[in-house]
């Protein structure tokens, strides 16, 4: 199991912002980002957005810095991705 970052490029609110998910379950990825002072309002169905400024520290923490598509496809890999339609959906 482990937690991925990709690089901080999805801009919104004036900033920068990168993914944070898990490569096998949702309580994993919770409970890091509690541990990393990451605020639950920043959850968005299989991932949660963390800004630019947070990158290193959350790399030094152990999460993995990956590529945009490395995450994307171990997201859907683990079963979690949560597609543009469902979220539509919701």
């Amino acid at each position: 199991m482990a937690i991925l970052i990709d690089d901080p490029r999805w801009p919104a609110h004036g900033l920068l912002w990168a993914h944070l998910v898990s490569d096998a379950n949702l309580g994993e990825l919770h409970e890091f980002a509690a541990a990393n002072g990451i605020p639950l309002r920043g959850f968005d169905l299989d991932h949660y957005d963390v800004p630019r400024e947070g990158h290193a520290r959350l790399v030094a923490a152990g999460a993995q810095h990956v590529d945009g598509h490395t995450l994307v496809r171990a997201l859907i890999a683990s079963g979690l991705r949560v597609t543009a339609r469902e979220r539509r959906g919701r």
